[in-house]
């Protein structure tokens, strides 16, 4: 029996026990392909030996040293390394470092109502967020997401968040609707509220720049975060963008944003940013931010005990610097291209395949009862849950969630494979997903 307390209490789990490249092996043996990271966080599969061996050195020069005392090399170097790389636009800034990414959010939270306080502005206390989402599962996280069964259980613990519907092309956007007028309309939300809710009393807006888990790999219509950005200027309101689960090269660039043309007054990170070989996340925050805190009180007032964690901090310098020495980008773009295209290719005329959507590598399936009137499956059916065991059984590791549709009922199918994925493993990885599918879907025809 386990003493440890599972995410089921009823579920046996295979004991994983190495890694090799891509390919994660258990006890038995037994070798699954990741096509998912776990959720979106092994970038450099499970065995990068540079990484390893960056964590190894700096064990034996220094773990720990709390930051109310000392500083450390590595933590140093890879703000720097971020902040030369961050999007042009609201100026360099400064990075803290969190142990989760719901740590992340909780922090970025508190720095926002911390630079409306250090401006005189103590009014402003609301937040707004989108509705599919996810952005961690610690109560300030939880309440800031818009996922509805998630929420749910924690409800009367949770603060109050405003939300506004994400811009999920696929369920929203109407019949011959240009893909301008949508995002002007699903932008323009933001501003609706906004006004609504009083422009002096909205601390900031938080949104994920392609919606993960909750959405599954949405990307924005073009020009909606543009709109976004000037809403929030516009009203003296926060961007902060939650990059935790899209960022880090993800998408096919270092920071998503980039590929908006705007830049995040508070950004979020981590499970790319370390790439699972250390527990890590960070928060950017952006000059504006910053300069508002130094001609205030010139203190953060958030600390964490495992902030700047040394070996944590050196092992994402050294998972970033791979990224970018060996052009992992270019690699997340062609394998990028060449998984769309196979997904479309398997998929695209499959009947209880709705939806094919994403951006760089970081893809999802959204499957439905019927293509036409795109009712969804009972939750109660847990297709998504189905399908992940029954790639499992195949050697694949997929990521299944529900909730797309309204909060609870819709399931989809999300891939996130490595960064270093090559030709012949994305077509494994869709060779094996369409024989879990057919499986799955065959079993619910008898």
């Amino acid at each position: 029996m386990s003493h440890v307390l599972h995410r089921s209490l009823e579920a046996t789990l295979p004991t994983a026990v190495g890694g090799e490249g891509n390919f994660l092996i258990d006890h038995t043996g037994k070798r699954y392909l990741d096509a998912c990271g776990g959720a979106a966080v092994s970038c450099l599969g499970h065995d990068n030996a540079r990484v390893r061996s960056a964590i190894k050195a700096q064990i034996d020069r220094i773990a720990f040293a709390h930051t109310s005392f000392f500083t450390n090399e590595p933590a140093e170097e890879l703000a720097s390394f971020l902040v030369a790389r961050a999007p042009e636009g609201t100026g360099k800034g400064r990075v803290m470092y969190l142990g989760s990414g719901s740590e992340a959010m909780e922090a970025a939270l508190k720095l926002a109502r911390q630079y409306h306080l250090e401006r005189g502005e103590a009014a402003r206390t609301r937040i707004i967020a989108r509705a599919p989402s996810y952005h961690g599962n610690t109560l300030g996280a939880l309440a800031t997401g818009g996922h509805a069964g998630r929420r749910a259980p924690f409800q009367p613990l949770l603060l109050e968040v405003n939300h506004i519907d994400a811009a999920y092309e696929y369920r929203m956007r109407k019949d011959g609707e240009s893909e301008a007028n949508f995002a002007r309309r699903m932008a323009d939300l933001l501003d609706r509220r906004i006004r609504e809710l009083g422009p002096d009393t909205v601390m900031a807006f938080v949104a994920e720049p392609v919606v993960g888990a909750s959405l599954g790999t949405q990307p924005a219509p073009d020009g909606y975060f543009k709109l976004i950005r000037e809403i929030c200027d516009n009203h003296g309101v926060l961007f902060i963008a939650d990059e935790v689960m899209c960022g880090m090269g993800r998408t096919g660039s270092l920071f998503a944003l980039e590929q908006e043309g705007i830049a995040a007054d508070i950004t979020t990170l981590a499970k790319g940013l370390g790439a699972g070989f250390q527990p890590i996340a960070a928060v950017m925050a952006a000059e504006n931010v910053v300069a508002a805190i130094q001609k205030g009180s010139g203190l953060l007032w958030n600390g964490h005990t495992y902030m700047s964690h040394a070996v944590a901090t050196a092992g994402a310098l050294a998972v970033q610097k791979v990224i970018e020495d060996e052009n992992l980008l270019e690699n997340v773009l062609a394998r990028g291209e060449q998984l769309r295209d196979a997904l479309n290719a398997r998929f695209r005329q499959q009947p209880n395949i709705g939806d094919i959507r994403g951006r760089g590598l970081f893809w999802t399936l959204e499957l439905v009862q019927d293509k036409a009137s795109k009712a969804p499956f009972p939750a109660a059916a847990s297709l998504s849950q189905k399908i992940q065991k029954a790639a499992l059984d195949l050697g694949l590791m997929c990521y299944p969630a529900q909730g797309c549709a309204d909060g609870t009922n819709g399931d989809h199918v999300l891939l996130a494979p490595s960064y270093t994925s090559t030709p012949d493993q994305i077509t494994l990885i869709v060779d094996l997903l369409a024989q879990a599918i057919e499986t799955v879907l065959g079993g619910l025809e008898k």
